[in-house]
């Protein structure tokens, strides 16, 4: 059943907190050999991320460095791994079966499925806090996720991280 409203609020200006989605930030790009060589120089390239630091503490100053981690298009995605391209693999995402990918309704449109946005959790940036409010100033009106749809990421979030593997297992009944 589609949503009947959006996990999504307009917001602008500086101010940052948790579920803002910035479109086209510049993240640095290090290559491959760079610790083999003495001067080496840091690539930028743009990429749309979701703000998963705590608004608590971004809003407090506790933080030097917004952690961020990317958002993608089912178009997206698709390129970078064609085993995305089914609906299979998509209803998986969607029931929150891959811990390590979180599906967003469409900003635009909630009802249009092709339209959503998934998070990958496997991929994490830190920046500057000042860097990305400038950021965010710039690009004008962009969309934060809100309650409790926000809680349900950050909840996510937390979950991809406190896996445990065990080295062993209780036995199955038999």
């Amino acid at each position: 059943m589609p949503p009947e409203e959006s996990f999504w609020i307009a917001t602008s200006g500086p101010h940052l907190a948790q579920g803002d989605y910035l479109p086209r930030c510049p993240v640095p790009e290090f290559p491959v050999d760079f610790a083999d060589v003495e001067e080496a120089t840091v690539g930028i390239r743009e990429a749309d991320l979701i703000v998963v630091t705590q608004s608590c503490d971004l809003v407090n100053n506790k933080v030097r460095l917004v952690a961020l981690c990317p958002i993608w298009t089912i178009d997206r995605l698709k390129q970078s791994d064609p085993k995305f391209g089914k609906r299979e693999r998509l209803e998986e995402i969607r029931k929150g079966r891959w811990e390590a990918l979180h599906m967003l309704s469409s900003p635009d449109d909630p009802s249009n499925s092709e339209g959503v946005r998934i998070v990958d959790f496997r991929e994490i940036h830190s920046l500057p806090v000042e860097f990305l409010q400038r950021h965010a100033d710039q690009i004008g009106p962009r969309w934060r996720l809100r309650s409790p749809f926000l809680e349900h990421f950050s909840q996510a979030f937390a979950r991809f991280f406190m896996r445990v593997g065990l080295p062993t297992a209780i036995p199955p009944f038999k």
